[in-house]
């Protein structure tokens, strides 16, 4: 298998290094074809391409201006040129060795010696503080915008999948550290699915759905929300409590107030007692930082303010 590997490897470096430099001695020869037509003397009479319209009308063949020539002759040197500084040429990393990676731990490095005390400034002070600290806060709000919008969306609210920062429905609490926490380390959440949970038939699972949905409305059928309420005792009151209210200590959510991450209707609520959910929260700590991370909670937990 390795050497299968290595061959597939070798086969697309040079896949892309003979067309490339195939290509540029192409374009040289073309060039140098093309520009045959030019006369030894420049005085000499053009020849025509036999092509006579109007009895006076000829086709000449005219070579191409020097200047013009000379372009196409200078955007191919600097192809080549390039080609040797930079990476283009299969693994070939250029004699700058230059990469993707080093740009952006380069630009890193920069912000950070930048930007980098303006964040430390905060780093000691606790959050419920900043989050009164106008700065702060836009600073914080600054980082969301950056880094969070793409699941929590710009407003913070959420989407299907994503939490809403805004509410007062947290899955592993609200509080200024467990939010920080959360940012640093990450979440790793997980629903079992029917067959884990032993649930194996249909109506198991039907019955259960209406008990979850009387929970936090009334059941569409409560004759099965009768039945479920007994599988729910016996199989799910672990995470969620025998009422149903919830664990944020292991990220269980309370599932007698109507919000669901995934949907509160009937479809989706049996789609995920059915099918389980897989839920991650990406650390950041490593990436951000601590004092970035700090900020970022302190505009998250501000969020709880202003309701």
């Amino acid at each position: 298998m390795f050497e299968n590997s290595l061959f597939t490897s070798e086969f697309w470096e040079w896949f892309i290094i003979i067309p490339t430099v195939l290509g540029i001695i192409a374009c040289f020869a073309l060039i140098i074809w093309l520009g045959g037509g030019r006369p030894k003397d420049e005085t000499a009479e053009v020849k025509t391409m036999g092509h006579v319209w109007d009895e006076d009308l000829a086709e000449l063949n005219n070579p191409l201006p020097r200047w013009w020539l000379y372009m196409f002759y200078l955007t191919l040197i600097f192809g080549i040129i390039y080609l040797f500084l930079y990476p283009g040429l299969g693994s070939y990393k250029g004699y700058l060795n230059w990469s993707e990676v080093n740009e952006y731990e380069a630009e890193m490095k920069e912000a950070e010696a930048l930007y980098g005390p303006i964040f430390a400034q905060y780093a000691e002070e606790p959050i419920t503080t900043l989050a009164q600290n106008p700065d702060a806060v836009k600073l914080g709000h600054s980082l969301f915008m950056t880094y969070c919008t793409t699941c929590h969306g710009s407003d913070a609210r959420g989407v299907r999948g994503y939490p809403n920062l805004r509410d007062d429905d947290w899955l592993y609490g609200g509080k200024a550290e467990t939010i920080e926490t959360s940012i640093l380390n990450g979440r790793n959440g997980m629903m079992p699915n029917a067959q884990m949970n032993g649930l194996k038939t249909d109506a198991d699972i039907h019955n259960i759905t209406q008990y979850v949905i009387s929970l936090s409305r009334k059941a569409t059928d409560p004759a099965a929300a009768v039945h479920g309420e007994k599988i729910f005792k016996r199989v799910c009151f672990a995470c969620h409590g025998m009422t149903g209210s919830g664990q944020q200590f292991m990220g269980a959510p309370n599932l007698t107030d109507d919000i669901s991450l995934y949907g509160a209707s009937q479809t989706d609520i049996k789609e995920t007692i059915k099918n389980g959910r897989q839920g991650k929260m990406p650390a950041h700590g490593d990436f951000l930082g601590k004092a970035k991370v700090h900020l970022l909670a302190t505009y998250i937990y501000s969020l709880s303010l202003k309701k």
